[in-house]
């Protein structure tokens, strides 16, 4: 039985990381009352965001993350429809 990782399921695990470490961030962030400390991790915070990105370039280039294209009418559909609804909110 072969239960080896590959490289793409290392690099899914590691960005799925990277995406929850900077949610926690996030969350921390908005609540922190030192302005020094609020500094300190919003620097960490970016890092996170950064190798996030660069992972998810690497995994695109690499044929490991796809991303199907939509119709242009239907990205208009569904903008005018968010559009539509933030109007009938405010």
């Amino acid at each position: 039985m072969n239960c080896c990782l590959t490289e793409e399921d290392i690099l899914n695990d590691i960005l799925l990381s990277e995406k929850t470490i900077s949610n926690n961030y996030s969350v921390a962030l908005s609540e922190m009352s030192n302005d020094k400390l609020y500094k300190k991790v919003m620097n960490i915070f970016m890092d996170t965001k950064d190798i996030a990105r660069e992972v998810y370039i690497f995994m695109y280039n690499n044929g490991m993350y796809d991303i199907t294209s939509e119709d242009e009418t239907k990205i208009n559909e569904s903008c005018m429809k968010y559009e539509d609804k933030k109007t009938e909110l405010c």
